[in-house]
Formats: structure tokens, C-alpha cells, sequence
């Protein structure tokens, strides 16, 4: 039967092969693990400790053996003294190799912890950076599977595999130089069938190595694709589409469970391949030893040629033991390693990710007039100005109003895929700028360009005059409220998801700001008030609550610039009446962008934008629109409908 590689194999079975981890991973790793250096040498002490009293107590077993309990035999009155001493001399030996595997054990949980606590927290932290696009195209799962799965294969690693693994090639070095000094030749045989046992792990380890790597990549498109059923659950039931969710699940479980079955098959029959092969060799060694040392062959050791006596060939035999079990070791542990290498690939790829680039120089800054000139300054005064630096030294303050234009502006997510085509428009400060045009049509991407989520790819953007793309993206969204269609409330009361828009808000704004979205009506009326703990995405509310929250939030920010993404399409008509009297409160004084599909919420809007496929192929106020009769007025009167 010919032997099928695991290419091939993964190929005859609809897989892709997997690739390997990336070069220098190992490197980058252990540049985490180095700020523990005094640590680290503290454990590679214990484990030489360890390893050096292991070999120590096998070799000390000729000498008790020999020297010890073979003169007593056939004594009548044998004195136990000596050995009583060499007894408690090997216990000691015992004992400190003991002590020394507990402590460098207790280090690496330290180190391992530490080491896992910087990568999370440089990993967090460097996610907090990525732009917008990065979450676009990947799956949460997959991104949390990096938190979770990939983080723990290499928490095993490091406080388990790598400190077992050199403790492991230290013990086989100590066996070895232990055995040439008991016997040369039986030496020459443990090596030569150490040499037939590398051959039978390395074909077992390099086919388990390759699906072990898989496993971690299987495992996050599985976890994403959980993710995004969990959301999706409510469409799943009412579309009945269980049964499909379930064969497309069931296609990712079988690719996980494919890799997981291939590399613990070849994983989990080393050890006993390993054990039942030292088997082998200790009966080989206790016949050809036992042979020799009764014909009287001389044996030839570092010392020179002395007898092969009982106590070598035991000790000899105890020695076989720890020379082969540890090459076991390495192998399992090899497995284990190289499984979190490929976990800590991809952690290392989220954390090379690029950040999202900010070449903006100008700030946003408290601001407050004297003498009839703008000043700086630290107190907040409720007037914000953009400071300009300029290359000879001078800094200039423009008063932040909120004059947002669009010049021939050109976009789109995807290189040579554009989707908003020559868009000029503008809102001057005070106004009220609607959205209107079937879904697709570029209307949250107009508001996405706004805040530099995306940044164009033709054409300008000028915010009071100043090129958008040299503001900073901080402060220019400080500068700007978003009430999104799709509301993310975070576990905490009440208060603090109110409190999210602006952190230094006292509840009294906070309260301020739920009457004037009119939320504190029904936030009085649950259990605790504003001090209700919410869980589970604010789960426990109804659409509309979680809704007129967001816009409390935005609320409290108070900023300039109001983006309004179908702030009030998961709101009943009833309710919507009265919200819209608190967002046209909310709305008066600032500039404010508004995507409805409800042309009822746009109609007191000082410039309507009718977009169609990325172009804007009507403007005008409510009035102007209906006497074109165009789209707008078909939208209107019910003669067309938005998709």
C-alpha cells in the first residue's frame, strides 16, 4: 500500500495544506519571555538541578548495590549502618530534585502569565489602533479565538512544553555521558537504538506537526462562524434556515475535526510507541548485560576495564530508562510547541496589522474670546476651535462651527471598485442635511468619509475650510455625534452607557441629556433607575429603549456635527413623534447629517440628497423636490419605493 503524504492526503480529502508558522515567530516569542532573565535562570538552574540529582540517583545505585548490599549477602550478623547512610544520602538526592522541579515549575507559572498579560495587553492595545476595514473583513470569532485558543496553546507552551522539553534534552545529555562512564559498549547499543526510535517519531511528529498548525486556524473559522449565529439567531429561526446554518456548520466542524483526529492519532501514539520500545531495549540491555557480566567479560567504562557487575547492569538499566523516556518527551512536547507557535502566528499577524494611519496635524482645543481674538485654553468653556501650527512657528485658531463641503469627492472600499462617484455638496453651520436613495446607495459611506473611518480617494473634504485629511482623526471625531441604526450598549448601569459620550459628565448632564432624547421616562420605571446594571448588549430592553439611549449618549457629548444613521428606524411611529421632538432639540444650532428611509423624519431638512448608485441625482429642500417630480416626489407620493 503506498504511503500517501500529508499534501496529498489533505488534497485527496478537499483540504488546502496548511502552511507553517511564520519565520521568526520563535525569535519574536522569546523576546517576550527575555524581560523574565533572572527568572529564566533561576528555572534552567533548577533544571540542571533536577536532571543532574535524577542521573545522580541512578548512578548511585551501583554504589549501593555493589559497595553495600552485595557484601552483606550470606553474612550472619550484617551490619545495616552503611547502608542506612547510603539510604538516606539517595533520599536526599531525591528530594532536591524534587524541590528543584516544584520551584522551577512555580517560576514558569510567573513567567508564562506575565508573558501571556504583555501580548494581550500589546494585542488589545495595537487592536484599539486598526482601522475600521480590518473588523470589516474579518470575523469577530476568529479574532477572539486569538484571545482565547491561540493564547492558551501558548500559556501550555511556555509554563509546560519548552521548560519539559530542555529538562528533557538535559536529562538524555546527563544519561548519556552517565552511561559511558558505566559501560562503553552497552552505550554503543542504546545509541544505535536511539538512532531506529528517531526514525520511527520523526515520521510520527512531522505528520502530526502539520495538523496540529491547521487545528489552530480551523478552530478560529469555527468560533467565527458560532459568533455570527449567535447574532444571527433571531434571522435564522425566522427564515428557517436551521437546517442549511447546520450543514454549513457541520462542513467547518469536519475540517476541525479532520486536523484535531490526524494530529492527536499521531500525537497520542508516541509516547506509548516510545514506552513500548524502551521496553524492548531494557530487556535487551538485561540479557546481553546479565550474558556478559556472567561470562566474566571485562567492561569498558570512561574509568577503564573493570567487571560488569550487578550494580552497573542495574544502574546501567535505570540509566536506558531516562535516556529513552525523555526523547519521548521532547517528541510529545515538540507537538505542543509547534502548535502554539502557529497560535502565536497568528497572534503576531493581528499585532502586524497596519494601524490606521493619522498624518493630521491639527487639534481640536478649548477655546474662549478675548479682546475680540480666539484664545487657548485648559478649562472647558463649551467653545472649541481648531488650532492650525504652521511650518515658520505661528499657530492660527479657526472657531469650530461645523461647515462641512464635499468637492468632487470619489470613494470606494475595494481598489479599482468605486462606489460614490463625483459628490459635491456642503452644510453649513445650523444646518440639516438628509440622505435619501435605496440601500447601497452610498449614504452611510458619505457619513463614514465624514469621520475618516475611510479616506477618499479623489476630491476634498473641507471641515470649517481646513482639509479634513489634516485634521487629527481624534479630534475630529470628538467633534462629531453618531447615533447609529445598529446600537452597541455596554455591560454596566444606565448611567455609564449615557456617560460613554462624554466621560466627564456629571448625572446631572447625563440626565439632562436622557430628558432631551426623552429616555428618562422609561429609565425611571426600571428596577433601579439609572443605576440599572445592563447585560447581554442592553438585552433586556426593547429596540426603542436601546435606541433612544444611543441617542441620550450622543446627546451628552454635545457636540457641533450630528450624524444621524436611521437613528429612528427601530422606533414605532408613536414613540417617534415624541423622540422627534428631543432630536430636533437635540439638532438645534448644529450641523446635522440625516439617512432615513422615513421621508416623514427629513421633511424639515434644509437640503435633501436623492443618491442613486453612488451619484447624487437630486438636491433641494422638501418643497423644491415635490415640484421637480422626480424620484423624490415618486418616493413621496408612494408611486416608488426605497429598496
Amino acid at each position: 500500500m503506498s504511503k500517501i503524504p500529508p499534501k496529498e492526503n489533505a488534497k485527496i480529502h478537499g483540504r488546502t495544506p496548511v502552511q507553517r508558522f511564520k519565520p521568526g515567530t520563535i525569535k519574536r516569542l522569546f523576546s517576550y519571555i527575555a524581560e523574565y532573565r533572572i527568572q529564566l535562570i533561576f528555572v534552567v538552574f533548577c533544571i540542571l538541578l533536577s536532571a543532574g540529582a535524577s542521573t545522580a540517583s541512578a548512578l548511585f545505585l551501583q554504589i549501593l548495590i555493589d559497595k553495600y548490599i552485595v557484601p552483606m549477602l550470606g553474612q550472619a550478623n550484617p551490619v545495616f549502618t552503611g547502608l542506612f547512610q547510603a539510604i538516606l544520602f539517595m533520599g536526599f538526592i531525591y528530594i532536591v530534585g524534587v524541590l528543584a522541579t516544584l520551584f522551577y515549575n512555580r517560576v514558569m507559572v510567573v513567567i508564562e502569565q506575565g508573558t501571556l498579560k504583555k501580548i494581550r495587553d500589546k494585542m488589545f492595545t495595537h487592536m484599539q489602533t486598526l482601522p475600521i476595514r480590518y473588523f470589516d473583513k474579518h470575523t469577530h470569532g476568529d479574532v477572539m479565538s486569538r484571545y482565547t485558543n491561540d493564547t492558551d496553546t501558548l500559556r501550555q507552551a511556555i509554563s509546560q512544553s519548552m521548560p519539559q522539553m530542555f529538562s528533557s534534552l538535559v536529562t538524555i545529555l546527563t544519561s548519556f555521558f552517565a552511561m559511558l562512564y558505566l559501560s562503553v559498549g552497552l552505550t554503543t547499543i542504546v545509541v544505535l537504538f536511539a538512532f531506529l526510535l528517531f526514525k520511527v517519531i520523526k515520521a510520527i511528529v512531522g505528520r502530526s506537526g502539520t495538523f496540529f498548525m491547521k487545528q489552530q486556524k480551523s478552530l478560529g473559522d469555527v468560533n467565527g462562524y458560532i459568533e455570527e449565529m449567535i447574532n444571527g439567531q433571531k434571522v435564522i429561526k425566522v427564515f428557517c434556515h436551521e437546517e442549511k446554518v447546520e450543514e454549513e456548520f457541520d462542513k467547518k466542524n469536519d475540517e476541525l475535526c479532520y486536523c484535531a483526529t490526524e494530529a492527536n492519532k499521531y500525537g497520542n501514539i508516541t509516547m506509548p510507541v516510545v514506552g513500548n520500545m524502551g521496553y524492548m531495549l531494557y530487556v535487551l540491555l538485561a540479557i546481553i548485560g546479565g550474558a556478559a557480566g556472567i561470562a566474566g567479560i571485562q567492561n569498558l567504562s570512561l574509568t577503564g576495564m573493570n567487571a560488569l557487575t550487578i550494580g552497573t547492569i542495574i544502574s546501567f538499566l535505570t540509566l536506558s530508562r531516562s535516556f529513552i523516556n525523555p526523547i519521548g518527551q521532547v517528541s510529545m512536547q515538540f507537538n505542543m510547541v509547534v502548535m502554539a507557535l502557529a497560535g502565536a502566528s497568528r497572534i503576531f499577524e493581528l499585532m502586524d496589522e497596519e494601524s490606521e494611519q493619522d498624518s493630521g496635524y491639527v487639534t481640536l482645543v478649548n477655546a474662549k474670546m478675548e479682546n475680540g481674538k480666539i484664545k487657548e485654553c485648559k478649562e472647558r468653556t463649551e467653545k472649541w476651535a481648531w488650532k492650525y501650527p504652521h511650518s515658520d512657528g505661528t499657530v492660527t485658531y479657526t472657531p469650530l462651527q461645523g461647515d462641512i463641503r464635499f468637492f468632487d469627492v470619489d470613494f470606494g472600499y475595494d481598489e479599482g471598485k468605486t462606489i460614490l462617484h463625483n459628490i459635491t455638496l456642503y452644510a453649513k453651520p445650523g444646518q440639516k442635511v438628509a440622505f435619501v436613495g435605496a440601500t447601497g446607495a452610498g449614504k452611510t459611506t458619505i457619513t463614514n468619509l465624514i469621520n475618516r473611518f475611510y479616506d477618499i480617494a479623489d476630491g476634498k473634504i473641507r471641515y470649517d475650510g481646513i482639509n479634513i485629511n489634516k485634521i487629527k482623526k481624534d479630534d475630529l471625531r470628538r467633534s462629531l455625534g453618531i447615533v447609529l441604526q445598529d446600537v452597541n450598549l455596554f455591560t454596566g448601569t444606565v448611567m455609564d452607557n449615557i456617560r460613554y459620550g462624554k466621560l466627564d459628565a456629571t448625572d446631572e448632564e447625563c440626565i439632562a441629556a436622557a430628558k432631551l432624547a426623552n429616555a428618562d421616562g422609561f429609565i425611571r420605571m426600571l428596577p433601579h433607575g439609572y443605576n440599572t446594571v445592563l447585560e447581554g448588549d442592553g438585552s433586556g430592553l426593547s429596540q426603542g429603549q436601546r435606541q433612544l439611549i444611543s441617542i441620550a449618549r450622543s446627546a451628552v457629548s454635545d457636540p457641533p456635527v450630528m450624524i444621524l444613521d436611521e437613528a429612528t428606524s427601530s422606533i414605532d411611529t408613536r414613540t417617534e413623534a415624541i423622540v422627534q421632538k428631543g432630536m430636533d432639540a437635540l439638532m438645534e444650532g448644529r450641523t446635522v447629517f440625516v439617512i432615513a428611509h422615513r421621508l416623514s423624519t427629513v421633511q424639515n431638512s434644509d437640503a435633501i440628497m436623492v443618491l442613486e448608485h453612488g451619484v447624487i441625482i437630486e438636491r433641494g429642500s422638501h418643497e423644491q423636490l415635490i415640484e421637480q417630480k422626480g424620484q423624490y416626489y415618486q418616493l413621496y407620493t408612494g408611486a416608488f419605493e426605497l429598496e
